[in-house]
């Protein structure tokens, strides 16, 4: 009961550590009217959601825990996969791949907008392949993290400022956290999972220490 109630509130920080760096994601895409910009609001957003309804999930208010399990898994996947659309398409500011930014996020809306009711009109899918799936999807956001940590990086090392080295910084520890989700997946250990949880909180509040820096003392975008 200890152990359950630590996961609820460490969702639920993490949720609101979204929610915030949510406002601040979305002032580019306000300043630009770029759509390529709009991944990075889009993905705030989904991990906001995913922990959301992660902590609503853990809480055990319903019985039917596999089927809710699949939402936020969807969304936290989803979350990064908006955020590897937004990096990619960031370094080819041309009109061609912004129509084919701004198509990719839409297909990527159109399939999750699919993809849920799907899980929820067939609960007994969602039971027997919700442990395989957490496995494959993990795997997926680590890939989608490594991309991004690099990208970010190499971005700093071509225009160095003490602020952005934190980006890759936080985009490096989510990847650990989720590549420790990943080795939890396998052996359902306590101590891969705690330490997951612990280094997604860490890797939430770097970002909102690059967003709070950026924007209240520089003035200049985060991405």
């Amino acid at each position: 009961m200890y152990d359950q109630t630590i996961r609820v509130a460490v969702e639920i920080v993490s949720a609101i550590l979204c929610f915030i760096l949510l406002r601040f994601m979305i002032k580019p895409y306000r300043l630009t009217g770029e759509g390529r910009y709009l991944g990075l609001p889009l993905g705030f957003a989904f991990l906001f959601v995913s922990y959301v309804l992660g902590a609503i999930t853990l809480s055990q208010l319903f019985s039917t825990y596999y089927e809710l399990a699949w939402i936020p898994l969807l969304a936290r996947t989803f979350a990064f996969a908006f955020l590897v659309v937004t990096y990619y398409f960031s370094k080819k500011p041309s009109k061609y791949t912004r129509l084919l930014g701004n198509i990719t996020i839409g297909l990527l809306i159109i399939i999750l907008t699919v993809s849920v009711p799907a899980v929820l009109m067939f609960p007994q899918l969602a039971f027997y392949s919700y442990l395989a799936a957490q496995g494959y999807f993990t795997i997926f956001n680590v890939i989608c993290l490594i991309y991004i940590s690099i990208f970010t990086l190499r971005s700093h090392i071509r225009m160095p400022d003490p602020a952005t080295i934190w980006t890759p910084f936080g985009f490096i520890l989510l990847g650990i956290s989720q590549y420790s989700i990943l080795i939890w997946v396998i052996d359902r250990g306590n101590f891969a999972f705690t330490g997951a949880l612990i280094i997604r909180l860490m890797g939430l509040v770097v970002f909102l220490f690059v967003s709070i820096r950026t924007f209240y003392k520089s003035g200049k975008k985060v991405c």
